[in-house]
């Protein structure tokens, strides 16, 4: 394991075996170590990169800034996106990693950005395992997802992301032609249960 400057995000980078690169996205107070465990655990030939967000909110690193909570700072999550996507491609050419295999796997915030790139650069991930994720805008002009599959983890009584929220999310992801699958995780509220994680298991292993 090693932790980076370059490529303008400190990060982890964890080489692999095998095709697939999974790119974890910590949520609010996390960093690039917090998701490597769980991305190994996933996928032990996959390689691994894992970037930490670059705003603080109260000293917590975040992907990208909110007004308060449930409230997002939509321009500067669109800056971050595009900030986070040239990343990403610079890193697939860096470590020599195949850009059409890179899966995101985000919790909370990182899974709200990894929608935002699935909006804003459709051609980015091959799939993306969204644990807590909400839909942070609708997407503009005419989204294309086709081939791209993606899982979309709820809890029943999450008070950030409602259940309107995730089948809102599921639709436009449905019409732009991703293959979306969700699970709903009952009685739990934004933190994960034993249900999420046999979801992303079995999500990731069908890669």
């Amino acid at each position: 394991m090693n932790a980076a400057t370059e490529l303008g995000f400190q990060h982890v980078y964890e080489p692999g075996q095998g095709d697939w690169t999974l790119l974890l996205l910590h949520g609010t107070g996390g960093d690039e170590h917090d998701l490597v465990p769980l991305g190994r655990q996933l996928a032990p030939q996959a390689a691994l990169l894992s970037p930490r967000g670059k705003v603080l909110e109260a000293g917590m690193p975040r992907f990208f800034r909110r007004l308060a909570i449930g409230q997002l700072d939509i321009p500067d999550l669109l800056v971050r996106t595009d900030e986070l996507s040239a990343f990403v491609s610079a890193a697939a050419q860096a470590y020599d990693r195949d850009p059409a295999r890179i899966a995101a796997v985000g919790f909370s915030n990182g899974a709200n950005v990894a929608v935002s790139l699935l909006l804003r650069h459709p051609q980015l991930l091959g799939a993306a395992g969204l644990l807590r994720p909400m839909l942070p805008y609708e997407p503009e002009g005419d989204l294309q997802l086709d081939g791209t599959r993606v899982l979309v983890s709820a809890g029943e009584g999450d008070p950030y992301s409602s259940p309107q929220q995730t089948r809102r999310l599921a639709e436009v992801l449905n019409g732009a032609g991703a293959t979306v699958s969700v699970h709903l995780e009952p009685g739990a509220g934004h933190n994960l249960g034993p249900g999420d994680l046999r979801a992303l298991e079995r999500f990731v292993a069908e890669l």
